[in-house]
C-alpha cells in the first residue's frame, strides 16, 4: 500500500513509518522539518510542508490508499485546525480509510456513560485541553464519508512491544493503565489490514 502517515516524527509516529517500511509498504511522510526522520529507506519519501497548509496536505496525498495521523496536540490547536483540509482533501481524492491516534479521554466513562472520560470523574487528568482537541476531531470524523477508527490509548510510556494488549470498542479496557508506544503503534499499523473497527474509537490498555 501507498500510506500516508501525519506526525511522523513523533513518539507513536515513529514507530509507525517504521513498522509499515519492515511489511513492505511505501511510505510517505509530511514533516515541518526533514532532517528529524533519521530512516534512510529506498520506500520512503519525505515531503517538507504543513498540515496547515492545504495545499501541502493535497500534494502529500497524491496517489495515497490509507492515512495514519499520529499528530498531537502539543499545546495547541494544530490537531483541531489541520482536520478539516486533511477530510476534505481524503474526500476529493477519494480516499476513505483514515487511522488516527486520540487519547483515552475520549472514550464513554464507565462511571457516566452519557459522558466522556473526560468529562467524567474517571479521568484523573487535570486538564482537559488535549482531550477537547481530540474530541473536537472525533466529531468532524463522525460528521465526514470517512472510514475512520481512533485508536484510544491511556497513559502511554516508552517500552519494547509485548504484542498483548486488550482492546474494547468505546471504552477503556477495565482496570486499564497504561499502553506502550510501541504496541499503540503496532495496534494503529494493523488496523490498515483490518475492518473490524470502521467507525470506531478503540480503547487500547494491557
Amino acid at each position: 500500500m501507498n500510506i500516508l502517515i501525519l506526525g511522523g516524527t513523533g513518539r507513536v509516529g515513529g514507530q509507525i513509518v517504521t513498522y509499515a517500511l519492515d511489511d513492505g509498504h511505501h511510505v510517505t511522510v509530511l514533516v515541518r522539518t526533514p532532517e528529524k526522520i533519521q530512516l534512510n529507506h529506498e520506500n520512503l519519501t519525505i515531503l517538507q510542508g504543513n498540515v496547515l497548509n492545504k495545499d501541502d496536505i493535497v500534494r502529500a496525498l497524491h496517489g495515497i490508499d490509507v492515512v495514519i495521523s499520529a499528530l498531537n496536540t502539543d499545546g495547541t490547536t494544530t490537531l483541531s485546525n489541520s482536520m478539516p483540509f486533511i477530510i476534505k482533501a481524503m474526500e476529493h481524492e477519494d480516499i476513505l480509510r483514515i487511522i488516527t491516534i486520540g487519547t483515552a479521554g475520549i472514550l464513554q466513562s464507565r462511571i457516566s456513560p452519557y459522558l466522556l472520560r473526560y468529562q467524567s470523574s474517571e479521568s484523573k487528568q487535570k486538564s482537559t485541553r488535549a482531550a477537547e482537541e481530540h474530541h473536537k476531531v472525533y466529531d468532524m470524523l463522525k460528521q465526514s464519508k470517512l472510514e475512520w477508527t481512533i485508536v484510544c490509548p491511556t497513559y502511554l510510556p516508552d517500552g519494547e512491544r509485548l504484542g498483548k494488549y486488550r482492546t474494547v470498542c468505546h471504552f477503556l479496557p477495565e482496570d486499564g493503565i497504561k499502553i506502550s508506544v510501541s504496541d499503540t503503534a503496532e495496534f494503529a499499523f494493523s488496523q490498515i489490514k483490518s475492518s473490524d473497527y470502521i467507525k470506531m474509537r478503540v480503547g487500547i490498555a494491557y
